[in-house]
């Protein structure tokens, strides 16, 4: 078995660190401790997500955190290649697989490292009100494996800066929900409530539990000031006149949804990803 299969079925057991009872929160310092992670989620704050005022650049990324020389691309293409030799910060001969689609690739170049939470993603769930330094070491976060991950830039780029209610990878789904969640916990992230619930389907029909993630320190911007205004959503029209969506997230911003299978025609517009016969919940 790859180095890397074996890495995306592990990542998401490694520290541990806060609650091991939802309701009783516990120090840092616990021993490595195993639960349910619906467990995790449902820890997590449920908050309307900011909506604006984010900018890549806030995020400086592929830096060299531990001063080894490599930066972090580098230190993760390390860390995940199934072969190849590494020769000071490069990878010669190596050979990547991409957890996401499938693909495999020898030519690094092929592959981007995915923020597996993304960097929009994590301002709008909280980022907003963290210090530059704090946002610097989530995007190169290599203490917690699920962090990042190298994938094919197709299936990356597919992603984009989507959560799991409109995107979700081809194979995995158990793993990249966990991984998900992870995260969030690890930063302190929140979740929004159409991003909770399809987390919770997902990992409703998913086994095994998780180790909690140990979490990281985080700096609060005092200039931060309050939560960035949110765009207000229209009032929600006849579902009828829905013009068809790209994804289900922009016609649940829109007001519209959901639809049920055989009752509604917008159904057949949009993927039904956990086969309960509704989308756009």
């Amino acid at each position: 078995m790859s180095r890397t299969v074996i890495r995306w079925r592990s990542v998401v057991a490694t520290a541990v660190s806060a609650f091991l009872v939802i309701s009783i929160p516990v120090s840092d310092s616990v021993a490595a401790t195993k639960v349910d992670p619906l467990r995790i989620l449902n820890s997590l704050p449920v908050s309307a997500e900011a909506g604006s005022g984010y900018n890549r650049e806030l995020f400086r990324h592929w830096s060299d955190l531990d001063g080894d020389g490599c930066d972090t691309r580098e230190e993760v293409l390390i860390e995940e290649r199934i072969s190849g030799d590494v020769r000071g910060c490069k990878v010669v001969n190596g050979t990547w697989f991409s957890i996401f689609d499938g693909q495999r690739t020898n030519n690094a170049s092929t592959f981007d490292i995915d923020h597996f939470v993304p960097l929009k993603e994590a301002w709008d769930s909280g980022a907003w009100r963290w210090d530059s330094n704090t946002r610097q070491r989530f995007a190169n976060d290599l203490g917690y494996a699920p962090s990042l991950v190298a994938v094919s830039a197709s299936s990356n780029r597919s992603k984009s800066d989507r959560d799991p209610a409109d995107w979700l990878p081809q194979r995995g789904r158990c793993a990249y929900a966990r991984s998900w969640v992870g995260v969030k916990f690890r930063w302190r992230l929140s979740v929004d409530s159409t991003e909770k619930r399809a987390l919770t389907r997902i990992l409703k029909g998913c086994k095994g539990k998780i180790t909690v993630p140990g979490r990281a320190p985080i700096g609060i911007d005092p200039q931060s000031g309050s939560k960035p205004a949110t765009p207000s959503k229209p009032s929600r029209p006849d579902s009828t006149t829905d013009p068809r969506f790209s994804t289900c997230g922009e016609a649940i911003s829109a007001g519209y949804g959901p639809y049920q299978e055989g009752k509604d025609p917008e159904y057949e517009w949009y993927i039904d990803r956990d086969s309960d016969g509704f989308v756009c919940e």
